[in-house]
Formats: C-alpha cells, sequence, structure tokens
C-alpha cells in the first residue's frame, strides 16, 4: 500500500540504539505518515519534549506469513492518532506510538512487548492479530499491569489470560457459531469436513466451534483433517476429505495457506465451496488462490459496502492516507487505538489501574466495524458480517447477531 510522508508534521522521539536488523522499531507521532523500516526512523524527523508525548506501543506482523495483517493494522492505528492528534491529543498531550515488527512470529511478539514494557516504558500495547503472537504478548503485559488491546485476535483464551488484556473483535465461539450456521441454514449443508492448522490457536478455536455448532444444528462432520502452518502440499488431506464426499470445508486458516489450499483442491476436483474465518481477509488471497477462492466464504468483522456516515468517512480518509480501501484489519486497528485513547481521556489519572478500568468500563463505543462494549471478559460484544469471495473484492451476503 502507497504510504505518504509529510516530513514537517513529523514528531520522533529518540530511536532505540538496540534496533537491529531483524527488527522494526519506528515511533510516529501527530501527523505522520512515516513509514517503518529497519531500524531507522523517517528522515527529518525532530524529538519532541518527552513531557509533551504520550508514548504507546503496537507490535505487529510487518514481514513475515501474515505481513499484510501487520501493514493494515499499523495503518489502522497511525490513522487513529493522528486525528486523535488532530483533535488536541489527550489531556493536552500529543499520542506518539512505537511500532515493533515480530515477523509473525509468538516468541518475536513476546519480545517486543517486554521491550515496549522495560524499555520504552509505554502506557498501553496494540496488538497483535494472530492469537497466538497476542498470548504471547499478554504474558508480558498482563504481571506488567500494561494494558493491552488486540484488535482482531479471536481465540478465546487471549483475553482469559488477565484483567489488563481487552478486545474489541468478536471471539471464535461466535464466529465459529456464524459459520455453522451460514452452513446449514444459507448453503442448506448436511456434510461438512474440516481441513484445520495444529500449529495455530486460532485455527484450532474455530475448527472446535464450528464442528460442535454444526453437529448441534443437524449436520454432520465427514472428515477433520489437519495440516501445520508452512506446509506447501495439501494433496493428500483434501484427497482423504473427497472421499467423504462434502458439501462445504471448513478451513479456519491464514490467508497465506488458504490460497494454497483452495488451488490445490480445484486442481483435485473438489468443486464444494470453501468456508473460513476472518484470518482470510487479505489482497494476497486473489494472488495466491487465483479464481479457486472465487465463490468461497468467510466471517469477517466489517464491509465496506456498509453505507454508514461512520464506516463510509473512515474510508475516505483512509483512501486519502494509504491509496487503497481498508480491510477489517485496519478497521479494527483504528477501533482499538480510539479506545484505548478515549480511556485514556477518561481515566480518572495515568496510574495503571485507572487506565484499565476506563477500558473495561468502554459501552456503546461508535466504531467502525461495529459499535463496541466490553464484557466482563473484556470481550467486544457486536455483530459479525459474512462475505463472499468475489473476482477481485468480497461481497457482503449477510449479517448474524449475537
Amino acid at each position: 500500500m502507497r504510504r505518504n510522508l509529510t516530513v514537517g508534521s513529523i514528531l520522533l522521539a529518540a530511536v532505540l540504539a538496540a534496533g537491529c536488523e531483524k527488527k522494526t522499531s519506528t515511533e510516529t507521532p501527530a501527523g505522520s505518515g512515516g513509514t517503518p523500516t529497519t531500524g531507522t526512523p523517517a528522515a527529518g524527523a525532530a524529538a519532541p519534549a518527552a513531557g509533551d508525548v504520550i508514548l504507546i506501543g503496537e507490535v505487529g506482523s510487518l514481514t513475515g506469513a501474515q505481513a499484510t495483517f501487520g501493514i493494515s493494522t499499523r495503518n489502522g492505528v497511525e490513522l487513529a492518532i493522528n486525528e486523535i492528534n488532530a483533535e488536541g491529543g489527550v489531556k493536552g498531550k500529543k499520542i506518539a506510538v512505537r511500532v515493533y515488527d515480530d515477523q509473525s512470529k509468538p516468541e518475536e511478539a513476546a519480545n517486543a512487548a517486554t521491550r515496549l514494557i522495560t524499555q520504552d516504558k509505554v502506557k498501553l500495547i496494540i496488538g497483535e492479530v494472530a492469537s497466538t503472537n497476542s498470548i504471547a504478548m499478554a504474558h508480558k503485559a498482563q504481571p506488567a499491569k500494561v494494558s493491552m488491546i488486540s484488535p482482531s485476535s479471536t481465540n478465546e483464551n487471549v483475553t482469559k489470560i488477565g484483567d489488563y488484556i481487552f478486545r474489541v473483535c468478536f471471539i471464535d465461539p461466535f464466529q465459529g457459531f456464524v459459520m455453522a450456521k451460514f452452513a446449514k441454514e444459507h448453503l442448506k449443508t448436511t456434510r461438512a469436513a474440516v481441513l484445520r492448522d495444529t500449529k495455530s490457536d486460532y485455527s484450532q478455536g474455530l475448527s472446535e466451534v464450528f464442528i460442535r455448532k454444526y453437529t448441534e444444528m443437524g449436520g454432520k462432520i465427514v472428515a477433520t483433517e489437519s495440516f501445520a502452518q508452512g506446509d506447501t502440499d495439501f494433496r493428500s488431506q483434501l484427497t482423504a476429505i473427497r472421499s467423504a464426499k462434502p458439501e462445504a470445508i471448513y478451513v479456519p486458516g491464514y490467508y497465506n495457506d488458504v490460497g494454497i489450499i483452495a488451488r490445490q483442491a480445484r486442481e483435485l476436483g473438489i468443486k464444494v465451496p470453501l468456508l473460513g474465518g476472518d484470518g482470510w481477509e487479505s489482497e494476497k488471497l486473489w494472488e495466491l488462490g487465483g479464481s479457486a477462492v472465487v465463490g468461497s466464504y468467510f466471517s469477517n468483522h466489517y464491509s465496506p459496502e456498509d453505507p454508514s456516515p461512520r464506516v463510509q468517512n473512515f474510508i475516505a480518509a483512509y483512501k486519502k492516507a494509504y491509496g487503497g480501501v481498508p480491510d477489517s484489519l485496519a478497521a479494527l486497528a483504528y477501533d482499538a487505538a480510539r479506545v484505548g485513547l478515549d480511556a485514556m481521556k477518561r481515566a480518572k489519572d495515568d496510574s495503571p489501574e485507572a487506565l484499565r478500568d476506563a477500558i473495561a468500563a468502554t459501552k456503546d463505543f461508535p466504531g467502525v466495524a461495529g459499535t463496541i462494549t466490553l464484557d466482563e471478559n473484556r470481550n467486544a460484544i457486536k455483530p459479525a458480517v459474512v462475505v463472499q469471495v468475489g473476482e477481485t473484492q468480497s461481497k457482503y451476503v449477510a449479517t448474524v447477531t449475537p
């Protein structure tokens, strides 16, 4: 995605001296469109006085298997911060964000969270997308009493780690239910198969719920096959699934695996629709899957086709800044940042406990990916949409409410 750089508007605090070639560390405060580069700040940066800036952290997969997730998330967070700063900041102070690349690896996500907490002393952490990475980060944030908001990790174990861990997306039990209901009632299927990633908490969680709910609704799971993230040949599992003659195949993985799975499924003559979760959403899905993914369905958090002014204004601002239509990862990141900064405004003081309590009190927050109310488990109560993969973009099909 194209990114605009306005040098005169950039504020940058000091770059981490420990930055290394494989870790991305940048700080992007007021009005900046600065692109994170490996260990290097945007050109022309000037450091603001420390007392004038509230520093928050973000961890994302800017490189690696899920890189499009991290880029979209970074853009959404940055857009929210730019808007908040244009509105006057928080309690008279500008907001800056220090971004680390975890390379799509949970161990790097944990290391990044540790650096944000112990070295950068951030007030709030935004991230991650992949549930396994968020869980790794949460185990660092919780004991340090640093509030963390995941924009889009849906595995229910993420927020179970403790009372400083939040999210602004729905969780897997709901998402799995949505696709089970869609497969049974909308597609009128009675036989389904499941192909899941054994190395992904996200994939495992969705699979378990889909299997349970689809069976409860009267459907039959005729085959369950597994793979491990990073595999490139799925023909053995798909051949076994083909023999079971399902009417749909649930593949709750990430786009980088799903695109290849779709191609190989069609090569083997499997014509039934593939179903998935929000991990499918990426422009890379079409690049990897081509026409093989067209006609499949997945659950998601929002649709750019939503005509509401809130959504359309967000899309217009995003297009102006980054030159493309925002996906749900960008929308959720934007919402996560705004929820966190709104809580900072409402917090009675700047203590960790006060910020935690203010985030927990979030109710009816007007997010672009749905109105957000956090429940007693710090999870967002909100609807989901089902979209169908078209020739060049996904198309809205249905909304399913909790």
